[in-house]
């Protein structure tokens, strides 16, 4: 069974951006990360907000390996007032998204990964359907990243309750510390 990956850069408590919309420096070794990420899957989820940052930057940007694949990877989006999606690959799902998503789990493929998209993130961790979180943190060495934020861009955290978490990896990069978390069931 295909699983479905949450990787977000997200604050220790749910944010998504510091209070200036900024956020994390990355480096070579974060892109490495996500170049890695990336060749796993072959499906990207998507709620309306991300997709729109994300169908505003990567067709026009610099031709090199993150690029490609995120304009030729499988795209879902999830929404219900967008009614077409012209970025490459991309398809409109409107219907349930928590239905769509076990059906895709189902299908013959490689993993699929969730990139932003909290509300959709939310609703399918609350469905059971989140297999794994790649969760990189900011370096308390680097004091110009979030740590705790407490801003807005805030994941929707009320859906964490009862949900029992396992790390399972820990890697330290040099712009961030790469925490790996497995859901294991709900308690």
């Amino acid at each position: 069974m295909r699983k479905v990956i949450v990787s977000n850069l997200v604050s220790l408590d749910g944010f998504f951006e510091g209070p200036n919309g900024d956020w994390f420096v990355v480096d070579e070794e974060f892109f490495e990360y996500a170049r890695n990420l990336l060749r796993t899957v072959d499906t990207i989820l998507f709620g309306r907000a991300t997709y729109q940052q994300m169908a505003g930057y990567w067709p026009s940007a610099p031709a090199e390996e993150i690029a490609d694949e995120m304009n030729n990877l499988s795209k879902v989006v999830f929404s219900r007032s967008l009614h077409t999606v012209e970025w490459s690959n991309s398809r409109l799902a409107s219907d349930d998204a928590v239905e769509e998503v076990a059906k895709l789990k189902q299908m013959p493929g490689k993993d699929m990964v969730i990139l932003g998209s909290a509300t959709l993130a939310s609703s399918l961790l609350q469905a059971g359907l989140i297999d794994e979180y790649r969760v990189p943190q900011p370096r308390l060495d680097r004091p110009r990243h979030p740590v705790i934020s407490g801003h807005n861009g805030k994941i929707e955290t009320a859906t964490l309750k009862n949900t029992v978490l396992r790390i399972w990896c820990r890697r330290t990069l040099l712009s961030a510390c790469l925490t790996d978390i497995n859901r294991c069931a709900l308690a």
